[in-house]
């Protein structure tokens, strides 16, 4: 796996941006959600991912491709970080015409990522 960017307010605006690509974008989520890529023996590790995740998905899913998967992100985000784009980064989402399931889908990862910066007291 890549190096990936550092879990800042600066990457995630880098998502909603587009900025960061979709490949980048999933394995910051899947980095966090606790997967781990083993080069050398060519598999994923999932020891440290959730059971809930594990079970459905053994390994990372796209999350960009995969409509089940970003359903089931949107759902692991907790109902009071649901607004975190909006009341942390001022995010007020993409013009009716401007945006399609990609982009919508980055804004949940975008979304969950912060959330996950909320509960670990990574954000002011």
């Amino acid at each position: 796996m890549d190096s990936l960017p550092p879990l800042t307010q600066d990457t995630i605006w880098g998502i909603l941006n587009e900025e960061i690509s979709d490949a980048t974008v999933n394995q910051l989520v899947w980095y966090y959600l606790g997967y781990r890529y083993d080069p050398e023996r060519q598999v994923w590790n999932n020891e440290a991912v959730a059971s809930e995740w594990q079970e459905t998905y053994p390994q990372p899913p796209d999350f960009i491709e995969s409509r089940p998967a970003i359903v089931k992100l949107t759902r692991s985000i907790p109902k009071p970080n649901k607004q975190l784009l909006k009341q942390k980064l001022g995010f007020k989402g993409y013009k009716i015409g401007e945006f399609g399931p990609r982009e919508t889908r980055r804004a949940t990862m975008a979304n969950w990522l912060l959330s996950y910066m909320q509960e670990q007291g990574l954000l002011d």
